[in-house]
């Protein structure tokens, strides 16, 4: 309960930097990602995932965390038959997903506080689990990687990415010494390998690569 708390707390704090950082918009983060995340591009990254949703896509995706949709809104405007659950565990972001989407005038998305280790959805509820720079943050990966399995259809896709450690000192440095400690980033942390076997156990297919620090992959059940 602790570590959940702490999340909360992390994400309360940071909502109004948390765009900036991950698009870069600032020059602060731009030095920030540069020398700790080895430049790492998230913008790029993020369109990689969002490619492995098919563009005619009509089904149910499931959306956790949804963050504050900053890198979602202009994927689910190319989706207006597609049912979409956004789920994230801190309230702050997601009233910010919430504000965002609604300006973007979209009525095929729903958004709802939850735990990704205690999802509120039937077995085999989703066509696509989409998990963008949230695994790193969840204290119970176990669980979370076990839910996700669970209410994802057969032949689904579960796409997505985040941080695993062992690609880049000053990145694992920071991630340890700052993320970790203020509740944004929760040990234990997986390595390429370890998340690739993970993976491979829950899933028929796996495609699986990284740029530094920062993994993406799609999975087929």
């Amino acid at each position: 309960m602790m570590k959940n708390n702490n999340i909360k707390t992390a994400y309360a704090s940071s909502k109004n930097i948390y765009d900036a950082t991950l698009t870069q918009a600032k020059w602060w983060a731009k030095l920030y990602i540069w020398f700790f995340w080895s430049g790492v591009n998230d913008i790029e990254i993020a369109n990689k995932v969002l490619s492995m949703i098919p563009s005619n896509f009509t089904g149910n995706l499931l959306d956790v965390p949804v963050g504050t949709g900053v890198f979602t809104l202009d994927k689910y405007k190319t989706l207006p038959k597609a049912q979409i659950t956004c789920v994230d565990y801190s309230e702050d972001m997601l009233f910010e997903a919430i504000k965002r989407f609604s300006s973007g005038k979209l009525t095929n998305v729903t958004c709802m506080q939850g735990d990704v280790g205690n999802l509120t959805f039937n077995d085999e509820t989703f066509d696509i689990v989409l998990s963008m720079n949230g695994f790193h943050a969840y204290p119970d990966k176990e669980r979370a990687f076990s839910e996700i399995a669970r209410v994802l259809k057969k032949g689904g896709i579960f796409c997505g990415c985040f941080y695993i450690k062992e690609q880049c000192k000053r990145t694992d440095f920071i991630v340890n010494f700052l993320l970790a400690k203020k509740g944004w980033f929760t040990p234990p942390f997986q390595s390429f390998d370890k998340l690739k076997e993970k993976l491979s156990e829950l899933y028929s297919q796996v495609e699986i690569d990284n740029k530094k620090s920062i993994v993406y992959f799609k999975c087929m059940k």
